[in-house]
């Protein structure tokens, strides 16, 4: 098993980043949801992604799926849609605020158990903490968006998890991954639809 994600192309990335595109506008109008037609065989291979949508620079959404159980172009749309109108902490997107939003796809490398806390590289890996059937995910950009260390990461990660902020001291099963995280500055909409 690798600790890398997939390696994606520029193409693979842009073709991901408009999948996401047409999945927010379609599910934010009320429309079907986005059945993407990628016949490339790096985007139909089970991947596991999360799509953050930002407004202004503040999170307006999150979601994605932790395991490759879906092809990779499906898990992007279906994250990018869920992102936008079903993460429980926002109201749903709206199409007023396409000028204003931001996608970002993190691609995750698969999980993998690491037994010492202090292997964990912030700023290169993302964190998926579970005990006692509860778990929680950030993602590598989180800890250094908020310039946490190791310790505040793990506990942010716990308490995300609805677990006791040291629960990563006291058994939890910790795992890291590695994303490739991309971004453009496209709009949601392009001009004139």
């Amino acid at each position: 098993m690798t600790d890398a994600p997939p390696v994606l192309t520029p193409e693979h990335r842009a073709a991901l980043l408009a999948i996401a595109r047409r999945a927010i506008r379609e599910r934010a109008r009320g429309g079907h949801d986005v059945i993407p037609e990628a016949d490339d065989p790096a985007l139909q291979a089970p991947g596991a992604a999360f799509v953050t949508i930002t407004r202004d620079g503040d999170l307006r959404g999150c979601i994605g799926y932790v395991d490759p159980i879906k092809p990779l172009a499906e898990a992007v749309a279906h994250s990018a849609a869920s992102a936008a109108t079903a993460d429980p902490r926002f109201p749903p997107v709206t199409p007023e605020e396409f000028p204003h939003l931001r996608i970002e796809v993190s691609v995750l490398s698969p999980l993998r158990v690491i037994p010492d806390p202090t292997a964990i590289e912030v700023g290169t890996h993302g964190l998926y903490i579970s005990q006692a059937g509860r778990h929680g995910l950030l993602l590598p950009q989180v800890a250094t968006e908020f310039g946490w260390d190791r310790d505040t990461f793990l506990r942010q990660a716990c308490l995300k998890a609805g677990l006791p902020g040291d629960a990563w001291q006291q058994g939890a099963e910790i795992q890291v991954f590695s994303v490739d995280r991309f971004t453009d500055d496209l709009p949601i909409e392009p001009s004139g639809s």
